[in-house]
């Protein structure tokens, strides 16, 4: 791998060494996962000029402030159904399901589905351009775990994911919670990449009484010295 993308390789080993759930996972397709994210860097390099898909000074920034931030609560995600009794979709073969709300460029659901092949993620997009470009990484990328939806999250169908992922939303608002929360299956989780504690709980404040209940969890990012968090926030029984 080329000299660019050494923070790729140094951050996926730290997120390793971080987290014995993420070893186990990388370890066995080490050269893949890099390869792959390598890949996928490229082609929102390629395209981002006319799509305006990040805001990234250089393949550097690209990497530790959207792939490594993506990746970063790996083993917080990859362990909730084992901390929360999530019913399985109606359709599929009883494993966990996420969705990646407000996609965009593919963050962080194909970050993550790179990093787990077992997972089905659903990338929901309502911009014709920006759906268009997922469907050309899935294609380039062979990513057999990822489906991408051309559509506003109001209008896709209800009920069917375990963890609905975002890092879309700022701040979030009873509407758009509510409208996320209507994603999830019974038991199911939504999971917002925050930054900084105190904004958290300023913006949780307003909304806790819809919810039952949040966490925000620390995920620190290699190679970024902020604060980073993914707030796991309990879908209410409805």
């Amino acid at each position: 791998m080329d000299s660019k993308h050494s923070a790729l390789c140094e951050g996926v080993e730290a997120l390793a060494q971080s987290d014995g759930d993420i070893a186990k996972l990388f370890s066995p397709r080490h050269d893949a996962v890099l390869s792959l994210l390598a890949r996928y860097a490229a082609e929102i390099e390629l395209f981002n000029p006319a799509y305006g898909l990040v805001s990234a000074r250089d393949t550097r920034e690209l990497i530790v402030r959207h792939i490594l931030d993506s990746l970063s609560p790996l083993g917080i995600i990859k362990r909730l159904p084992e901390s929360r009794e999530m019913r399985a979709p109606a359709a599929g073969n009883g494993e966990m399901r996420v969705a990646d709300v407000g996609s965009g460029a593919g963050l962080p659901g194909i970050p993550l589905a790179i990093a787990l092949p077992a997972v089905n993620f659903s990338l929901i997009e309502r911009m014709g351009r920006r759906a268009g470009f997922l469907r050309n990484v899935q294609a380039a990328l062979s990513l057999s775990n990822v489906a991408v939806e051309e559509a506003d999250m109001q209008k896709a169908a209800p009920g069917r994911f375990s963890v609905v992922a975002f890092r879309a939303f700022r701040p979030l608002d009873p509407a758009i919670l509510k409208s996320l929360f209507r994603l999830c299956v019974e038991g199911g989780v939504l999971a917002a990449y925050k930054g900084r504690r105190a904004k958290i709980e300023e913006e949780m404040a307003a909304l806790e009484h819809l919810t039952d209940g949040w966490e925000a969890i620390p995920c620190p990012v290699p190679l970024l010295d902020e604060e980073r968090h993914l707030v796991v926030i309990r879908r209410p029984g409805f």
